[in-house]
């Protein structure tokens, strides 16, 4: 059997159409990036540069679990002092549910990453591709764990801007790079994520994810604390 055809092996049938939600995120203008949102785009620029590569989106998915686990770990803050009022600590929990299946997501994004880079040899230092996502990711916890404490419609609109710029980015390296048509998803978390027939339709399905993301912070914005 060859690669390809191991790739195609079990294939479910396709629940939306990937190349067409690819087309309407290039349809759609960016969102209005705050300063937070803007400086940390230029930082990932300044240290990995303008090209979009598969080694700058790993450290993307490295960084985007981050604001997940700040909500999940503020919930669960609140969860300790408000267990005595049981029907407000179960939307509490629900919404600590939430940001873990969330959380996970971008975990299977950055495992599949990881595993691709692996594959095709691709050379990555370990200062810039190690150390440095981690500091990044320190800093971003704090700024998302600060925000969210003096107004969580901040912290969801960081989110949200830090997702819509990861969706146009993926569908955009796609676009870039139409040899991914053709280039087989092999990988030992098919049975975990999905399977589909190229890099490209599993990209496009990473790019939908941080839509539909960016799509759940929106509506997090309009919602009080824990609704």
């Amino acid at each position: 059997m060859t690669a390809l055809s191991m790739a195609q092996a079990d294939l479910p049938t396709p629940q939306v159409d990937l190349v067409a939600e690819q087309q309407r995120t290039l349809a759609s203008p960016r969102r209005r990036y705050g300063f937070l949102a803007r400086l940390l785009f230029i930082t990932m620029d300044l240290v990995y540069g303008r090209k979009r590569t598969l080694s700058k989106f790993k450290v993307l998915e490295l960084i985007a679990r981050v604001p997940y686990q700040t909500w999940e770990h503020v919930a669960y803050v609140a969860l300790t002092h408000k267990h005595g009022q049981p029907r407000f600590a179960r939307r509490i929990f629900e919404f600590v549910r939430e940001a873990r299946l969330q959380q996970d997501n971008e975990q299977w994004h950055l495992l599949i990453l990881e595993e691709a880079v692996q594959r095709q040899g691709l050379e990555e230092g370990f200062l810039r591709y190690r150390v440095v996502p981690q500091l990044i990711a320190l800093f971003y916890y704090h700024v998302s764990w600060l925000l969210y404490v003096l107004n969580p419609r901040l912290s969801y609109a960081l989110n949200a801007d830090f997702e819509d710029h990861a969706e146009h980015e993926y569908m955009l390296f796609v676009q870039e790079n139409p040899a991914l048509e053709s280039q087989p998803f092999i990988s030992d978390f098919r049975q975990d994520y999905g399977a589909f027939r190229s890099m490209a339709d599993l990209l496009r399905r990473i790019g939908l994810d941080e839509r539909e993301h960016k799509d759940e912070s929106l509506v997090r914005m309009q919602q009080p604390r824990f609704a």
